[in-house]
């Protein structure tokens, strides 16, 4: 069979999981409405298979809708089947993934099968933060069933016939189909934070959840750590002159130089994904451009949030200026700014914070620095702590000197110097306790795993509450 060709509902759940490893649940559960002849119609396992099996010989619970059985139309027994999966899920503490073809809510349960979308959406947030929750999209997931990937930690999607939306492209005002079809990859991936990762054809996609469940924990209560056969102390020649490249940066410093990124096309500024250290599996986030947007917080708000309830440890890497400045951006980059500030704060798993280039003004007290909570932070050599950029610093300071000297070049060249020295560099920020250490580049992996070892036991409390209000 053809690597793109779709697979039925059955052969995805083989393709996912180790060879004779599935065992079914429920497979004699037939819808049971007796309205607009339904009873009249075949449908088998009500439309969804459900069943646990191994990846990598772990336990994993999957369901996977059948889209020959009434569109894969979610109904009451349909959900009822998925709402058992969870319950033996989070009694187990292993992930579920949900592999989505569906029509959305079967129009001929009406008001029962608004009741079994409840039920699945109530079992999910239940689930959060204690199981970690996969969905993969293969064909039509509309209505009711998009909700279904915005509650999953992550989402996968088939690039050629995934269709996730709310209201179709034909519903939206003045749009249609041909014209953007809003529902489909390519559109999804650069213009919201749902899709994580893409692939062509549905065994590229099943194989891409594998190895991101390899690299998480089973539950909030497990650690995510492999055997590591990568050199511990190993150097990286010419590590700085990819400074400006967090993505690549992220490859250099990882275990056999994996990087697995997530939401890759959405909030270029940021890039976000796991990688392991010493067979660790951490959070990273890094800074792709500069300044950072409101699109680029969103996603890295979202891993941190992700990271800290299966205690995860975050790794930063930072080279950022300031904010997005546009009138787009102004419109909510203080929001942004404020939410990843308060969940970076509260993350109580082990955060360690290299900055590799310039590190200035709130842009980067947000960006896991020592005053939100970072537990340990790195500089290379040459980089730049501060409140801006020292040559706008001077220009400000001293525009009255500058503006009476005969070569303000050298005025401005002068005072910052003198600036860089006083305030605006990485050995500036270790004196004021900042900065915990100056490294050389090439000693950022085995530095940072050293950090992560130490800050492995870490246990911090916070005070008691449900929730953040923000």
């Amino acid at each position: 069979m053809s690597e793109k060709q779709p697979l039925t509902a059955a052969e995805r759940i083989s393709s996912l999981l180790d060879p004779a490893s599935f065992v079914e649940t429920g497979a004699y559960i037939t819808a049971r409405s007796t309205d607009f002849n339904l009873s009249a119609d075949s449908t088998p396992g009500d439309g969804v298979l459900t069943g646990y099996g191994l990846i990598d010989g772990r336990l994993v619970y999957v369901y996977s809708q059948d889209a020959a059985v009434l569109g894969g139309a979610v109904g009451e027994m349909h959900a009822k089947k998925i709402a058992g999966l969870y319950n033996l899920a989070m009694k187990t503490g292993a992930p579920v993934i949900g592999l989505l073809d569906s029509a959305g809510l079967r129009l001929q349960e009406a008001t029962d099968s608004l009741s079994a979308f409840g039920r699945i959406f109530q079992k999910m947030t239940m689930a959060s933060g204690v199981i970690p929750q996969i969905t993969a999209v293969f064909g039509t997931c509309g209505g009711g069933a998009a909700i279904l990937s915005a509650l999953s930690d992550f989402t996968f999607l088939e690039e050629k016939n995934a269709s996730l939306f709310v209201n179709s492209p034909n519903a939206l005002d003045g749009n249609y189909a041909e014209k953007l079809d809003t529902s489909k990859a390519d559109f999804l991936n650069q213009n919201t934070p749902l899709a994580d990762r893409t692939a062509a054809g549905d065994e590229a996609v099943l194989s891409d959840i594998r190895t991101l469940i390899s690299m998480l924990p089973a539950n909030n209560g497990e650690e995510a750590v492999d055997v590591c056969e990568d050199e511990i102390n190993r150097t990286i020649p010419d590590i700085e002159t990819r400074k400006d490249d967090a993505r690549a940066l992220a490859a250099d410093i990882a275990d056999d130089n994996q990087y697995y990124e997530i939401k890759k096309e959405f909030g270029v500024d940021v890039t976000t994904g796991f990688f392991r250290m010493n067979g660790a599996t951490v959070g990273f986030l890094g800074n792709q451009e500069n300044t950072l947007s409101v699109e680029g917080l969103a996603k890295a708000e979202s891993l941190v949030k992700f990271c800290d309830a299966f205690s995860i440890p975050v790794v930063t890497l930072t080279n950022v200026k300031g904010f997005a400045a546009t009138v787009e951006e102004e419109k909510g980059i203080a929001a942004a700014a404020g939410r990843f500030a308060g969940v970076m704060a509260e993350t109580s798993s082990p955060k360690v914070n290299v900055i590799v280039g310039d590190a200035f003004g709130s842009a980067y007290t947000i960006w896991n620095s020592k005053s939100v909570g970072a537990d340990i932070v790195y500089a290379w050599k040459g980089a730049r702590v501060g409140m801006m950029d020292p040559e706008m610093a001077v220009k400000i300071m001293y525009q009255d000197e500058i503006a009476a000297a005969g070569d303000t070049l050298a005025v401005i060249a002068e005072k910052k110097k003198e600036y860089e020295a006083l305030q605006a560099s990485a050995e500036s920020a270790a004196r004021r306790g900042y900065v915990d250490d100056l490294i050389e580049p090439d000693a950022t992996r085995k530095r940072v795993i050293a950090a992560l070892e130490m800050l492995s036991t870490k246990r911090e409390e916070r005070p008691w509450k449900k929730h953040m209000s923000i």
